[in-house]
């Protein structure tokens, strides 16, 4: 866009005002300009009239397919028929690999805790954990392929560039510490998962709902401060500058949304600079505290460090925190169309102790019955063979970990057929999970919603879905 014959974009290049040196800006004019109120922005909590349990989420998001009769839902008939053909109908994703040979797991089963809930021997860790960890057996997706089953679980479509789950939550809730963004992502510095930054797209809610990514080595934010030093006095100059051009801007259009969440966002990037880097250092944590989530170990330490930042995030008022799994095995690590065996003994010790070293942090802070802990892929494997050694994708049936938020801990929801191909009793589609996920953090999901091309959008869509609450899940 051009004003008065000068684009914002050209002020920036021959000012050399990068998007640290913009944040500066709330900065020098104070508190006031840093929590001013936007026009077309509500970032206050837009929670419904029920009293909530949760007040933040954290998704560890297990990208790729984890096999759920291979690690939660034991399958006694799929061992007893292993390597018998079968005469049944599967859908299948890559087509003339598979073959109608039913496959048992080469991993034990064995019950835990007080409640006796069956995990595999592959999660040695979680499976501790049984009488905190509510184990839905009967989740059911909407597509068989990666991007697009990512995309459902996170946003309730299949379709690109729609609002995500924390999205929403950020939206509807606001933020507890204006120093910090309501959604953080913490990624594998190594790299993308399948679905890339999808997994926290905003969609056409306003930009200022969009996680942040935030790393785990080296800066935490890039281009949080500045690449060189610039004399103060030319600094203001150019801040009053973009200052003007940014009220004409809004004088012109003030329905538009788009500049205010720029400036939003380089306004917490700016109150970040003060307080990110020491949210972020693990080094006053306890030497227990960093054995708990197995930060000297090479195998855990990357996903440890991910799952205590988290810890740390909800404790200073992060709303929602999605942590994504360690990039060992290609971009969906849990993709086991070959050498399934093989993958999950490489990809599950590097997220077991942490993931449930999170759950314990979280109860001994007092913190568990706030925050409601996922850990999920994007749907399950079949179990028939795939190349002798696999698994192929299966959108029909998945198993979901739920802890704390007032989830109930010890309960198994649900169950799968005999051979854990399809969801049979009790099913809960991912729509009813962000519905139940909405309701324990005090939201309706009937009543959260934003205009959007003419019609009201809603995360859950109910009237469409059929999303419910599932209250069997909640304690």
């Amino acid at each position: 866009m051009t004003d008065g014959g000068i684009s914002r974009r050209q002020v920036l290049e021959s000012t050399s005002l990068g998007f640290g040196w913009m944040a500066l800006q709330s900065l020098m004019a104070g508190e006031a300009a840093a929590s001013r109120p936007a026009p077309g922005i509500n970032t206050t909590s837009r929670t419904g009239s029920h009293r909530r349990q949760a007040r933040s989420v954290i998704l560890l998001n297990m990208v790729g397919g984890p096999s759920h009769m291979d690690l939660f839902d034991p399958k006694p008939a799929l061992q007893k028929f292993h390597g018998k053909t079968t005469t049944g109908n599967f859908e299948t994703l890559q087509t003339g690999s598979e073959t109608r040979t039913l496959v048992g797991t080469p991993f034990t089963f064995r019950k835990h805790g007080e409640c006796g809930t069956e995990f595999s021997s592959m999660l040695p860790h979680l499976a501790a954990k049984a009488d905190e960890i509510c184990l839905v057996r009967s989740m059911h997706s909407a597509n068989n392929n990666h991007p697009q089953a990512q995309r459902f679980l996170q946003t309730g479509k299949i379709v690109p560039n729609w609002p995500t789950l924390g999205a929403w939550i950020s939206y509807s809730l606001g933020t507890e510490n204006q120093n910090m963004p309501a959604f953080v992502v913490l990624r594998d510095p190594k790299g993308y998962t399948d679905g890339g930054t999808n997994h926290w797209n905003n969609g056409w809610l306003p930009a200022i709902y969009r996680g942040t990514e935030i790393r785990s080595e080296g800066d935490a934010v890039l281009n949080l401060k500045p690449s060189r030093e610039i004399a103060p006095g030319v600094r203001r100059r150019n801040l009053d500058l973009l200052d003007a051009l940014n009220n004409r801007r809004r004088r012109l259009y003030p329905d538009d949304t788009r500049l205010e969440s720029r400036i939003l966002n380089y306004e917490l990037a700016a109150r970040m600079q003060q307080s990110a880097d020491e949210l972020l250092d693990l080094k006053g944590e306890t030497r227990a505290t960093q054995d708990l989530y197995g930060l000297h170990n090479p195998t855990t330490a990357d996903f440890g460090r991910r799952c205590l930042m988290a810890r740390r995030m909800v404790e200073h008022g992060v709303r929602f925190v999605e942590v994504m799994v360690t990039v060992a095995n290609g971009s969906s690590p849990f993709d086991s169309h070959s050498n399934l065996e093989t993958g999950l003994k490489a990809i599950c010790p590097r997220v077991d102790q942490p993931s449930a070293a999170l759950i314990t942090d979280l109860k001994q802070r007092g913190l568990l019955d706030s925050t409601i802990v996922v850990w999920s892929g994007e749907f399950g494997r079949l179990p028939i063979s795939q190349n002798n050694t696999g698994r192929d994708h299966n959108r029909h049936a998945f198993s979901m970990v739920l802890s704390g938020g007032g989830f109930r801990g010890g309960h198994v929801h649900g169950a799968t057929d005999e051979i854990g191909y399809r969801s049979v009793v009790d099913p809960v589609s991912v729509h009813d999970y962000h519905a139940t996920v909405l309701h324990q953090l005090g939201v309706d999901h009937h009543e959260l919603q934003f205009p959007h091309n003419g019609r009201d959008e809603r995360l859950t869509d109910p009237e469409v879905t059929g999303a419910r609450v599932v209250r069997e899940l909640l304690s």
